[in-house]
């Protein structure tokens, strides 16, 4: 059943779109608050456990896709490259590093985002911002920039069928280990990274042959779990779909298995820190360079007061010149506060910069810096570096720079489709993924 869970009301909220007609969004809302969960509440209870075992230092998270997901991108080929590319990194981080991975989809859901103004110029003309599909349109138009609530119904649409796609993939026999090699079928011939990947395929044959020998074929080498996330942000859809557990009588935000608050919306204050005190999923927040330590612990206060394992995942977005700098005394304070939280990496929110050509873009370097400072620190603490959590696609795009298949700045035009943030292409993430790999294994 639906809930009155208004708390967050009387606080002020962040990033929150201006909607035109308020009457529009009220019907909107009530037309949320009446339709199925995406997911159910024993499935967001599994993800903690598994989250758990990650803040023990049992496993290792795997968090990724769109910047910003689009109504377009709800396709069976769009979701089913973003699914194969998530599989190929978690069979070169569980094979190659020998760690559980949790699986975890920045999809099915990511339709918002925060921005850093509220207008864009362009050739003199001021509009309003796009937000997301969630809120608005991205082509630049008057009529598309303006909010419209009902878009809030379609993200609801969008992100049942991405989900509906998502499970039979990862349950109908395309996440068995046996299609290792047809998820690389496409690119292994042209692509360093892809020709890595077959030689690690190759090797898990010969294991699965050998197991097949001795009679052992478990089942958890046919399917996968497989877990949806969003930055909840515009708090008038997650609300909506929050529900009372019939078995717990706790509420649930069922839009997805996992949300986390952004950087921008994390005040202690704030109607966001507030809706997630109050939910049961299991949360994440991000941090940025200029959170102290006491922030952190007030955060964990306010959304963790129990210490329950799994319950919270601190995401930190610090840049590749910082990390070393600023996320040791965040560890270190943390942890000796005794509190049960999982640290994972976003290594693409502190590295964007714009090229010449007046795309954003990242440079994999730097990505692969950041990712290697996370590991320098909590190396040097003795604590665990409990996962990544990054922007890519399925798709050949040409959005950041280097990799095994080199895109320099001038590439950036060729395939810039992004709609927000610029993201990893296939082969950029597979070289992310064994990067991770190595770091993990001399950990």
């Amino acid at each position: 059943m639906s809930i009155n869970f208004d708390s967050w009301r009387q606080l002020p909220a962040a990033q929150q779109p201006e909607w035109p007609d308020r009457d529009e969004l009220e019907k909107v809302v009530a037309e949320l608050k009446g339709l199925p969960p995406l997911v159910f509440a024993g499935e967001c209870d599994k993800l903690k456990a598994e989250l758990a075992a990650v803040a023990r230092g049992e496993a290792f998270v795997l968090q990724g896709g769109d910047c910003a997901e689009t109504f377009s991108g709800a396709t069976a080929n769009d979701v089913r490259n973003k699914l194969k590319t998530l599989l190929q990194m978690a069979i070169v981080l569980t094979y190659a590093a020998k760690v559980p991975v949790v699986k975890i989809g920045r999809m099915a859901g990511q339709f918002a985002k925060p921005r850093s103004k509220p207008t864009e110029v362009r050739d003199g003309i001021e509009l309003p911002t796009y937000r997301g599909d969630m809120v608005n349109g991205f082509d630049f138009t008057p009529e598309a920039r303006v909010p419209d609530p009902w878009r809030l119904l379609r993200a609801y649409h969008s992100s049942a069928v991405t989900l509906n796609l998502a499970r039979a993939f990862t349950r109908g026999g395309y996440a068995d280990l046996r299609q290792v090699h047809a998820w690389n079928q496409d690119f292994v011939i042209e692509s360093p990274a892809g020709k890595r990947y077959e030689q690690l395929a190759r090797g898990i044959d010969q294991a699965l042959a050998f197991m097949r020998a001795c009679g052992a074929d478990p089942n958890e080498f046919h399917t996968v779990e497989f877990y949806s996330s969003h930055e909840a942000l515009i708090l008038d859809y997650d609300h909506a779909l929050t529900r009372i557990d019939s078995r717990t009588g706790l509420p649930y935000d069922v839009s997805a298995h996992m949300v986390w608050i952004g950087e921008r919306t994390r005040q202690l204050d704030g109607a966001h820190v507030e809706f997630f005190s109050r939910i049961r999923n299991p949360i994440g927040v991000k941090l940025g360079p200029t959170t102290t330590p006491e922030e952190a612990l007030a955060l964990i206060e306010r959304l963790n007061p129990d210490n329950e394992p799994g319950r919270l995942t601190f995401i930190t977005r610090m840049g590749a010149g910082k990390i070393r700098d600023h996320l040791p005394s965040l560890v270190e304070k943390v942890t000796a506060s005794g509190a049960a939280v999982a640290w994972v990496c976003d290594p693409m929110h502190g590295n964007t910069f714009e090229a010449p050509s007046g795309h954003k873009t990242r440079r994999l370097d730097d990505v692969l810096n950041e990712v290697a400072g996370f590991f320098e620190v909590h190396g040097a603490l003795g604590t665990h570096p409990g996962g990544i959590h990054i922007e890519f696609t399925g798709d050949d795009v040409t959005e950041c720079v280097g990799g095994g298949l080199e895109i320099v700045e001038d590439d950036l035009a060729r395939r810039y489709e992004t709609a927000c943030d610029p993201r990893l292409n296939r082969s950029q993430s597979l070289d992310l993924a064994f990067r991770v790999a190595e770091l993990y294994r001399s950990a």
